[in-house]
């Protein structure tokens, strides 16, 4: 799959679309992160496809003149804290937010950025972030559709298209002003421009020029970095739409509903069945992440403490074994990389996410050490959408910045540039973490519209924090 697609140092080629597909403008073209704001949070998926990176040197064309490859990005794809005895009562029955699982969506989120911007094959083994973010959205999921079916998912459209029509317009600005037309791609015609709205509702897969040409910062094939992650809304937005049908079927037959899409895997994303374009690549995604969303209703129902512990883990990790086994003797062009293997990103995300959700401490607030990055857990979780949408974006734009350093006159020496070039990637990263914090006070508001709250510019719990400590101070002072 192209969902986790690297950003700046992989050693080979990706495909531009999920599975190789390089134009992403067929019929069927989105964190499975909840939403922030939602019972538990979400995106972001979460989730990528399409180029590495060359190692080696600055961005072509840099200030210092050095040569080197371009950093491509590849493309893949707070329940409240208890109430302190002495403060307020809660409105009976409502529930706080599993700071568990805000904490799996928050170290998701980072894994993607990681991936896409160092591109190691092995961050996709380590943790399987899509298989998580989509789990932690089936148990959402499961937990809202309590309430009426249509009203659910109309509510969880509409958290999702606002975000992602703030990002397209600012795409769909820069492709034109780039003199983009897309009735010209090559066979598209007036079908290219019918193909845009998918940029308003991701059903099927948004069209973009595999080239672009360079535009300010950005080298010629930014388009298909900027558009990679929207594969993940596509897919969220399938399985919102699925999800009473599934559910219902998980409740009449768990145990076959739970490993049907292991065994499409096992059809369409081994070759043994092709479908074509890009609504293969959208078939096989919803295949290869279905179990692990589905695994999310079985954690919300209840079915996996039911199952006993070492039971479960036993099983999930021959599942993983098998996993393994498929990657290695199946590998991606670059190796071990989940992201291309589909049966083996189904199966490893499956008892992975097992195992995770298995031990789930459901944690009202984060313990010991852990608490330290509660505002930061809880300010991801608020604004999981925008950070998955940009980042790759961010880190296209990490890349100019990068290159003022070899302005600095003390880097003009042989040993300074070659210090630099050696560091560059990690100058990328500690740049792109600022982006994004610029990112989410410029347009992470709109996440809050789409749940129709009070725009918050930097929502991290702050206030409620300080809130909670004052009151527990007041009470110990009484």
């Amino acid at each position: 799959m192209t969902h986790g697609h690297t950003t700046g140092t992989g050693t080979s080629p990706e495909p531009a679309g999920p599975y190789g597909t390089p134009y992403a403008g067929d019929a069927t073209g989105t964190p499975g992160a909840p939403y922030p704001g939602d019972a538990h949070g979400t995106p972001g998926g979460p989730y990528p496809g399409d180029a590495h990176g060359t190692p080696g040197g600055p961005y072509p064309g840099s200030a210092h003149g050095t040569p080197g490859a371009p950093h491509v990005l590849p493309q893949q794809r707070a329940t409240e804290p208890a109430p302190d005895p002495s403060a307020a009562p809660t409105a009976p029955g409502k529930p706080g937010r599993d700071r568990y699982l805000d904490l799996l969506r928050s170290v998701a989120l980072v894994r993607v950025v990681v991936y896409h911007l160092f591109g190691w094959a092995w961050l996709t083994v380590l943790f399987p972030s899509m298989g998580v973010m989509f789990a932690l959205a089936g148990s959402l999921m499961a937990r809202s559709l309590k309430r009426p079916a249509t009203s659910v998912i109309r509510s969880r459209v509409r958290r999702l298209l606002p975000p992602l029509w703030a990002f397209a317009a600012v795409v769909l600005t820069l492709l034109f002003a780039s003199g983009w037309d897309p009735a010209k791609d090559p066979g598209q015609g007036v079908w290219g421009l019918v193909k845009l709205v998918n940029y308003l509702v991701p059903i099927g897969a948004p069209p973009y020029p595999w080239d672009a040409g360079a535009l300010g910062p950005f080298e010629s094939s930014w388009a298909t970095q900027a558009a990679g992650p929207l594969w993940y809304l596509r897919a969220y937005l399938w399985f919102v739409l699925a999800s009473p049908l599934l559910l219902r079927l998980f409740r009449r037959a768990p145990w076959p509903t739970l490993l049907a899409p292991l065994g499409l895997t096992a059809i369409v994303g081994t070759g043994l069945v092709t479908i074509p374009g890009e609504t293969g690549n959208a078939v096989t995604d919803f295949a290869v992440y279905g179990s692990c969303w589905v695994l999310g209703f079985a954690h919300q129902e209840g079915m996996l403490k039911q199952v006993p512990r070492y039971l479960s883990v036993s099983c999930a990790s021959l599942v993983m074994a098998f996993g393994l086994w498929w990657a290695s003797n199946h590998p991606a062009a670059d190796g071990w990389n989940l992201n291309d293997i589909p049966l083996a990103q189904a199966t490893w995300s499956f008892g992975f996410v097992v195992i995770l959700l298995q031990y789930s401490p459901s944690w009202r607030e984060l313990p010991g050490r852990l608490a330290k990055w509660d505002r930061l857990v809880t300010l991801s979780n608020n604004r999981a959408v925008t950070i998955y949408l940009w980042h790759n974006l961010l880190i296209m734009l990490t890349v100019p910045l990068v290159d003022l350093l070899y302005r600095i006159p003390f880097m003009q020496s042989e040993r300074g540039v070659e210090a630099l070039s050696s560091t560059y990637t990690l100058w990328m990263f500690a740049f792109v973490w600022p982006l994004i914090g610029l990112a989410v006070l410029a347009v992470g508001w709109v996440e809050d519209l789409a749940a129709k709250r009070k725009p918050r510019l930097w929502p991290n719990g702050a206030k409620r924090s300080a809130g909670r400590r004052s009151g527990t101070g007041a009470a110990r002072r009484g």
